[in-house]
């Protein structure tokens, strides 16, 4: 597509024409401060004006407005009085700021947490000592775990305190970090600069360092070991996807994060985890040679209950993370006394990164890199972020959140997330907005009224039996095995008890496939943001579907080679799985052969759609607009495998017999 037919069809009136021409243009320059590039932002944003679509236009606007360009700034310039005076349809803030807000269970608390997590953990490394000091006749066991428990948490107590200088070289060094004033803050959203110093004074704390990284990925993070040495650090794709008040109660959420000294409790409790890891792997390694068997059951003993203890400490981290999260938002709509604007930002950020994604060949290293420290999980924005692409009406958007709220897999996902569901968040906040006796941005009570007339039933038993299924190999060796044992009492033949297991094994395989990869003659055409709001969606049970759309990029982080996709049609983005025939050998050469030669086309795809915490499709065939045809091959290896196993076990029933 030519920048100059995109503004042939401007000129001509056919605004439809030019929106896509001049996005598809701008979606294929690679140089983005190139003057072409530029212009048909600038045409795009007219563009955008002229169809109706004056969100899109008032983000292309804002990226206009602070371009290194100065001719831009001064044509964008021009444009102002028509943002400045776009209606809001957002709902509004409360009059008065430092309300006290009810959390009514929301989150938990904060302080019991905190306390119970690190006294559980430290309960946790107490039994442990214990269980090695029970090897008294040896002292080099004792000794050396005691120097590497010793070494571990100097170490951590070091990395504690100089982990916000490293963490500031390695921002700069990867992301380009820029340090800025908080006149500067001011100079972009003032009521940032407003919340910033309300906050640092009523709390007697120092104005944190304060970074932007020059990407437009919207995202923020705080780092540091006292509330008086804390790094808080924005993209400088916050400024352009959030409207003022919606950056405010972000950094809101950050400083939250500083005043419940959030990141000094993750380390003390990060440290005590690693030391059960430690535990466990050292009495391990000394379990492996000869010696007395009384030191070696100890140490088998204290190996087993320290990697027991390490796991539940891993869950306690993330159970903390996820907390602090709910008690960030409660902090900043308690600070701002605009829990709406957080549900937007939220939403927006969502957006944003879906957005950016989508305009990006390769996944944003800034988002992966720093998911865990960020205030949104990016693998949950396809769903809210896809919603919000075609509308940011808060009933098409709330439809998405029935997965979040509802669907048993929500729940049993987030266990394994640092940061709670974006529906459940957005649910806290419209309480919140309640308690002010505000509207709600997003018509939560609707979402639980119609939440509640789900199919209770299919919900759980789905889930339920899903939950079985993906044991069906091992449940149907074992059954195997305990049908050959009870065989073998009424037969003579031996390969009863080797075979029966094999066959049982390659029936749970083929049954697991059946469910996973049901018949794709039924599947129906759809587009994303459909399968996305659908609130029975299962991360094992496969909807086929057909799609429409563009191939836009590559799925693998930072892989060069990846064989995933990303796929976007006229409602959202979603990734493709691809899977060779030949296997990881077969993706790989699929990725460094043929991806490159796909991205761009227009392209038919039939696949199973899949959500978890990020939504999916596994791929079946992928048609091309030059008649390029990919076979994607995912229930392959299962009818092989299922095949062989079941094939083996008859053998050796047969080989065995009578013998």
């Amino acid at each position: 597509m030519s920048l100059q037919s995109g503004l042939d069809a401007f000129q001509q009136g056919r605004y439809q024409d030019a929106v896509y021409l001049l996005e598809e243009f701008s979606e294929n320059s690679f140089e983005l401060n190139s003057l072409d590039y530029l212009t048909a932002q600038m045409w795009l944003m007219k563009a955008y004006q002229k169809t109706g679509e004056t969100e899109q236009a008032k983000i292309l606007w804002q990226k206009l407005i602070n371009s290194d360009n100065q001719q831009v700034r001064e044509w964008a310039e021009q444009d102002r009085p028509f943002f400045s005076s776009v209606p809001k349809s957002k709902a509004g803030r409360a009059v008065t700021t430092g309300v006290s807000l009810a959390m009514a269970g929301v989150g938990g608390s904060l302080a019991l947490a905190s306390g119970v997590t690190i006294a559980l953990l430290f309960g946790m490394v107490f039994v442990l000592g214990l269980s090695v000091v029970l090897i008294y006749n040896s002292s080099d066991p004792l000794t050396g775990l005691a120097i590497a428990i010793g070494i571990t948490l100097i170490f951590n107590l070091a990395a504690f305190f100089l982990s916000p200088f490293l963490m500031d070289l390695s921002q700069s060094w990867l992301y380009q970090t820029r340090w800025v004033n908080l006149a500067d803050i001011e100079n972009l959203s003032p009521e940032s600069g407003k919340i910033i110093r309300q906050v640092c004074q009523q709390k007697n704390i120092t104005t944190p360092r304060l970074g932007i990284i020059d990407d437009q990925n919207p995202t923020a993070f705080t780092y540091g070991s006292l509330p008086n040495s804390a790094r808080l650090v924005v993209s400088q794709g916050l400024f352009t996807y959030l409207d003022d008040d919606e950056v405010a109660t972000v950094y809101a959420h950050e400083l939250g994060h500083i005043v419940h000294w959030d990141f000094a409790v993750m380390t003390v409790a990060s440290t005590l985890v690693q030391i059960c890891y430690l535990v466990y792997s050292t009495a391990r390694r000394f379990t492996r040679g000869g010696g007395d068997s009384k030191i070696k059951d100890a140490l088998q003993t204290a190996s087993m209950v320290a990697y027991i203890f390490y796991i539940i400490g891993t869950y306690l981290l993330l159970y903390l993370s996820r907390t602090r999260e709910y008690f960030a938002d409660h902090f900043a709509a308690e600070t701002t006394g605009n829990p709406n604007g957080l549900s937007r930002a939220l939403v927006k950020i969502a957006y944003g990164i879906v957005e950016e994604g989508s305009r990006s060949q390769e996944p944003s290293r800034l988002i992966e890199g720093t998911r865990a420290l960020g205030i949104y999980d990016p693998k949950a924005a396809a769903s809210t972020g896809t919603a919000y692409r075609i509308s940011s009406d808060p009933q098409k958007i709330g439809r998405v959140f029935l997965w979040d709220m509802f669907n048993p897999w929500g729940w049993w996902m987030e266990l394994n997330s640092t940061h709670p569901l974006t529906g459940k968040r957005v649910r806290a906040l419209s309480t919140y907005a309640e308690q002010l006796g505000l509207p709600t941005e997003f018509d939560m009570g609707k979402v639980m009224g119609e939440g509640k007339t789900l199919n209770k039933s299919k919900l759980y038993g789905n889930f339920f039996l899903d939950v079985v299924l993906y044991g069906a190999e091992t449940i149907g060796f074992v059954l195997g095995l305990i049908i050959g044992l009870f065989m073998l009492s009424t037969s003579n033949n031996p390969g009863l008890l080797l075979g029966a297991p094999f066959i049982g094994l390659g029936i749970g395989i083929l049954i697991k496939a059946f469910v996973m990869f049901p018949d794709y003659s039924k599947a129906v055409p759809t587009d994303i943001l459909t399968l996305m709001s659908d609130p029975y969606a299962s991360p094992l049970r496969g909807q086929p579907a057909i799609l429409e759309g563009e191939l836009i990029g590559r799925g693998n982080s930072g892989y060069k080679f990846g064989s995933d996709l990303k796929l976007q049609d006229s409602s959202g983005m979603l990734y493709l799985h691809y899977a060779s025939r030949f296997g990881p050998i077969g993706n790989f050469l699929f990725g460094m052969k043929r991806v490159e030669g796909l991205i761009g086309q227009q392209v038919k795809t039939a696949g199973w759609f899949r959500r978890g915490i990020m939504p999916w499709m596994d791929l079946i065939q992928l048609a091309g607009e030059n008649g390029t045809v990919v076979n994607s091959y995912h229930r392959f290896w299962s009818f092989i495998l299922s095949g062989g196993s079941i094939m083996l076990g008859v053998v050796l029933i047969g080989f065995l017999n009578g013998k």
